[in-house]
Order: C-alpha cells, then sequence, then structure tokens
C-alpha cells in the first residue's frame, strides 16, 4: 500500500473520531462518514442548541453511517456537554462518593445514560476512575468518586453498569490513574506520584473492577508513570497499554484529546497519534479544536507512517478491526431499543435530584433567611469543566445576585462590595473549590469578620471550611451542577423544600 492507496486512508479513518464547529455537521464531515470515518467527537459548542437540535444533528450523522460512533465528554457533575450552557441535571462522582450507595450511582449513570441514547451519543468519554489522594490536583477534584481505591472501584464498577445498560459504552479514564498527580495533563505533563507497587495498589484496582464489570473502552492519560511508561506518556506507551492488557481488557483503548500540551508539544497532533496507535490505542480523539486540516493531516501522518515503516501495517488494521467491532455491538443494542420505542430520558421524580440531596451536608443551625443576597465567588479555571453553568442565580432575583471575579487584586475593596451589596438582608456566600484558591480563603475570612450569621456554601469539595461563627450554617454540595445547585437552594429556602 502506498500513502495515496484510498484502502489505507480507509484504514486511518477507521479509528478516528474528529470534532467540528457548529451545530450542523459540515460536508466534509458527513463525506468522510460515508467513506468510513469512524464517528465524531462531540463538544459543549455542537449541542447548544438544544435537545431536538442534536438528536437531528446525531441523525444527520446517521444518515451517513447507520453505525456512526458519536462520543462525547459527559461524566455528569461539573464535567458536562450536554448541559454545558445549564448544567446537569446529574450529581457528579464527588457527590455520588459521599453518598456511598452504589445502586444509587447505577440508578444515575442509567439514567444519563437513557438521556445520552435519546440525543443519539453512543460512547460516553466517562467515568473518571481517578484514586484522589492529592487533593491539590488541579484537573482531577470532583470528577472523582474519592481518594479510597476500593470506595471508587465499587462506585467505578456501578457506574459503568449503569452506562452499559442504557447502551452507551462506557470509556473509563485516565488510565493508569491521574488522581496523586500535582499538574493538569491539559497544559503539561503530569507526573504519577509512587512507583509500580504503589501504583498497584493505589490506582489500579478501580480499573480493574471496571474491567470486571465489562467495560467496553479504557481512555489512558498523558501521564507520566516511573518505572513503568519510561520518558513517555501512558497514552504513547506500550508499556502501560500492555499493563492495562494485563489486567484482562480487550476492547479498544481510546486516547484522550490529542491537542493537550502534553502530547502536543512535543509531538504535535499528527505525531502522537502516530505514536499513541503505534503502542497499542485503537481509537484516537483529536479535540475540541482540531480542523479538518488538521484532522486529514492525522489522517495523512497515519499512511505515511504505514508506508515508512513507523507504523506496522498490521497494528492499524487490528486498531480498525477493534473499532469495527464496537461500531457493530452499538449498532445491534441500538437496534434492538428501537423495536421496543426510542429510549426515555430520566424519570419525573429525577434520580439527579434525589442523589443530590443526600450528598449535601449542612454543619450549623439550618438557615433561616431574610431576602437574602447571595454572593458567588467565581472558582479558578479548571481546563476539563470549562466555563459550565453553575451556582444559585436560578433561584435569586437578579438584583440579589452578586458575582466576585477569581483572585480580586484588592482582596479588601471586593470583601467592602460584597458587604454592601448585602446591608439589611442575609448573606449567602458561595464558593468553589476554595481549597485551591488562598485569595478566595481570604476573601471569605474578610466576609465572616464582618458578618459572621454569613452562611457558606461550598459547590466544589470542602477541603477548606472558615472557623465556624456564631449562628453560621455551612453546606458542603460536593459538586456545582443544577442537582447540587437545587439541592442547596432548598435547604436554603430559595425552591420549596420537596419532601425526602
Amino acid at each position: 500500500m502506498t500513502a495515496e492507496d484510498p484502502a489505507l486512508e480507509r484504514l486511518a479513518d477507521a479509528i478516528l473520531i474528529p470534532p467540528f464547529p457548529g451545530m450542523d455537521a459540515p460536508r466534509w464531515l458527513l463525506s468522510a462518514l460515508s467513506r468510513g470515518l469512524a464517528g465524531v467527537t462531540l463538544f459543549a459548542e455542537n449541542m447548544a442548541a438544544g435537545p431536538e437540535a442534536l438528536r437531528s444533528l446525531t441523525d444527520a450523522l446517521r444518515s451517513q453511517a447507520p453505525d456512526v460512533l458519536v462520543a462525547a465528554d459527559e461524566e455528569g457533575g461539573d464535567v458536562t456537554r450536554v448541559w454545558y450552557a445549564v448544567g446537569s441535571p446529574y450529581p457528579g462522582n464527588a457527590a455520588l462518593g459521599e453518598v456511598d450507595d452504589p445502586a444509587l450511582t447505577e440508578e444515575v449513570h442509567a439514567a444519563l445514560g437513557r438521556d445520552l441514547a435519546a440525543a443519539g451519543i453512543n460512547l460516553d468519554l466517562a467515568p473518571c476512575l481517578d484514586v484522589l489522594t492529592e487533593p491539590t490536583n488541579p484537573v482531577v477534584g470532583t470528577r472523582s468518586f474519592g481518594a479510597d481505591p476500593a470506595l471508587v472501584a465499587r462506585h467505578g464498577q456501578a457506574a459503568v453498569r449503569g452506562l452499559q445498560s442504557a447502551g452507551i459504552a462506557a470509556c473509563v479514564k485516565h488510565f493508569p490513574g491521574h488522581g496523586s498527580t500535582l499538574f493538569d495533563s491539559h497544559a503539561e505533563l503530569a507526573v504519577v506520584r509512587g512507583g509500580p507497587d504503589e501504583l498497584a495498589l493505589r490506582d489500579l484496582p478501580p480499573f480493574q473492577a471496571a474491567v470486571g464489570a465489562g467495560v467496553m473502552a479504557v481512555m489512558p492519560g498523558h501521564l507520566l508513570v516511573p518505572g513503568v511508561t519510561g520518558g513517555l506518556p501512558a497514552s504513547l506507551s506500550a508499556a502501560a497499554i500492555s499493563l492495562l492488557r494485563d489486567l484482562g481488557f480487550a476492547g479498544p483503548v481510546v486516547s484522550d484529546a490529542l491537542e493537550m500540551s502534553a502530547v502536543r508539544d512535543p509531538f504535535g497532533i499528527p505525531g502522537a497519534a502516530v505514536r499513541a496507535v503505534a503502542a497499542g490505542t485503537d481509537l484516537l480523539c483529536l479535540g475540541k479544536d482540531v480542523t479538518e486540516d488538521g484532522y486529514l493531516a492525522t489522517r495523512s501522518a497515519l499512511c505515511e507512517a504505514v508506508r515508512s515503516g513507523d507504523l506496522p501495517a498490521g497494528r492499524l488494521e487490528e486498531a480498525a478491526a477493534q473499532i469495527a467491532k464496537l461500531r457493530a455491538s452499538l449498532a445491534a443494542q441500538s437496534a434492538a431499543r428501537t423495536a421496543v420505542g426510542r429510549p426515555a430520558p430520566g424519570a419525573a421524580d429525577h434520580v439527579g435530584l434525589r442523589a443530590a440531596r443526600r450528598a449535601l451536608r449542612l454543619t450549623g443551625p439550618r438557615p433561616e433567611l431574610r431576602d437574602p443576597v447571595v454572593a458567588e465567588v467565581e472558582p479558578l479555571l479548571n481546563w476539563a469543566v470549562g466555563y459550565a453553568h453553575w451556582g444559585l442565580a436560578d433561584w435569586v432575583p437578579p438584583e440579589n445576585l452578586h458575582r466576585v471575579p477569581p483572585d480580586p487584586p484588592d482582596l479588601h475593596a471586593a470583601a467592602r462590595m460584597t458587604l454592601k451589596a448585602a446591608a439589611g438582608h442575609s448573606l449567602v456566600l458561595v464558593l468553589r473549590d476554595a481549597y485551591r484558591s488562598p485569595a478566595t480563603q481570604t476573601l471569605a475570612n474578610l466576609i465572616l469578620a464582618e458578618r459572621p450569621d454569613t452562611v457558606v456554601v461550598e459547590m466544589g469539595l470542602p477541603y477548606w471550611q472558615p472557623v465556624p461563627g456564631t449562628g453560621q450554617a455551612f453546606i458542603a454540595t460536593y459538586g456545582a451542577s443544577r442537582a447540587n445547585a437545587e439541592a442547596a437552594a432548598e435547604i436554603l429556602g430559595l425552591v420549596p423544600h420537596a419532601s425526602r
């Protein structure tokens, strides 16, 4: 075969799921799907027009390839793509881990899976099985079920069972574990702490459990693992993927986004793609901002690598066969469900809100508020979360909402403005991962020194809490989804408190 051989290009296309801009499928993409492109990865901008438009989009994709893979990063909780503009109706992993009821976790993910199936999405790049042993980790946070490997394992199994019961392929991540790192692989190569023995005890049990639950796909992270991957990230390391196979996983390995700096900066996206496939990866995610030209360059790089011998043709054929098998399995499940009617979205008594209520923790007296002003302090950016909708704005009159930017340059001035906005009102101070921001902690303490009656709501992980004051209440939601926010709004009296 030569680099110009259409058969070779079809093999390369068979393992690619590129993105595209906007809410309509471009002509080049539809044409590529008709020629054998594996599928697409959808992001928030593709879904901004709402559920009906999203279903029309995925139907258009299937008109060119009935077994197309439609992938999305829909973790529920803080990392949401389908509900980016309004907040997810499902709490994320931290909240579910706090409740620690695997049956509830499975129920939540089954409902999430039904919503994805109704939208035409069939590959969920979730759940996150990272064991959060490093509290200052800048990217995992509420995406993790917790710091105990056994807890993460049992909830990871439950999440996989729930998603896959709805005909959605779960893709667990970030193998072999991102929870002990100090850096974000979106921005730089993150190093996993500890040697192979510690890895086996701390990070691998959730992935072993997911394999036991029949997970359909696994995503390695852009993670340097001393003693395992040498100088390469796990995503480009044959040794890391061999370690995954040693756990008994025989299905497709899916790359994390190849535009992430950890692999893009040293290798370029096409170069990283070739290295990933050579190492044993079967399906390539290119990342949100990769253009049509970027997709074509990646396809060309794969073809050229086969022609030059840098990538054995047999490895590309093996990867294409893995993805063909996945596509056929999902298409068969979809056909079986269509025969009995399209999957219904979550129930009216929504499991997401029920779960969020169970996760909420109140310390101190139950709040009794008087025409409250809600002051929300914006968090430091988490690249995986982005700027997804969060907070209590949907339950507060606009004139009673006060927003503070992250790390304001003059903390005393920000505190004075907040106190002035709340003069004559009860004050609710809403934080999100305050433990990550010393400036947020200082701001909160300045406000509490003047208004010790302030109710503090932490919508991230409650690793930092203010010293309790007289009459003060502290509410921890373990996430910033819409479900978490509504549960907090109920206990604050901002909406009628539903029966528990």
